[in-house]
């Protein structure tokens, strides 16, 4: 079932990228990244996998060694967000 799961995730991943390479999408990247860590997988194999299935269009193994640590620290959002972002236009920092 697992193998199954993650052919259906790689294969959806690089669907997304078929097109212009602005359709990249980085949040289904690092959510295949941290499908396969929660499958108990090493930096080497997350990049191996993907590489054999992406292509040139793989993260580097950098990218997918910098996210693993990530979600090893429990920190498991894979967004764009901006951690120290503030609103300058009000009066409580904690307002979005």
């Amino acid at each position: 079932m697992c193998r199954i799961a993650s052919l259906y995730l790689l294969q959806r991943l690089k669907g997304s990228m078929s097109g212009d390479e602005h359709d990249f999408n980085n949040i289904e990247t690092r959510d295949v990244i941290k499908f396969f860590f929660l499958q108990e997988k090493a930096p080497k194999q997350i990049h191996a996998i993907m590489k054999e299935t992406l292509g040139e269009n793989a993260p580097s193994y950098a990218t997918v060694k910098n996210w693993v640590a990530q979600f090893k620290r429990a920190d498991f959002s894979t967004c764009d967000c901006i951690s120290s972002w503030t609103n300058q236009n009000s009066d409580h920092p904690g307002d979005y």
